[in-house]
């Protein structure tokens, strides 16, 4: 890991690519599956904070290892968080007309 400050950019990054990605989905699909996309874009942002509180405040104070092992599970809840977004937005098919 290299910073903390560079773990909030990838964190703000990737969830706002994400968020991003559902607006592009809105512009393309006007009327469709709006609310499956509200969903997914607040879920988003959820993640986000809970993301950003955690690592505000870690777990296992001065300890190194505990330290290293907590920032280790964040990047790691962020990459299945966003995948997992990501997913559920591309499972969204667009209406029949």
């Amino acid at each position: 890991m290299a910073s903390i400050r560079q773990l909030k950019k990838d964190i703000d990054y990737l969830v706002f690519e994400v968020i991003s990605d559902c607006f592009t989905f809105g512009a393309l699909h006007p009327d469709d599956r709006e609310e499956e996309v509200t969903s997914i874009i607040s879920d988003a942002v959820a993640l986000r904070n809970e993301l950003i509180q955690r690592v505000n405040n870690p777990e296992g104070g001065r300890d190194p290892k505990a330290s290293k092992a907590h920032y280790k599970n964040v990047v790691k809840d962020l990459y299945v968080g966003v995948d997992d977004l990501c997913g559920r937005l591309s499972a969204l098919p667009p209406k029949e007309k």
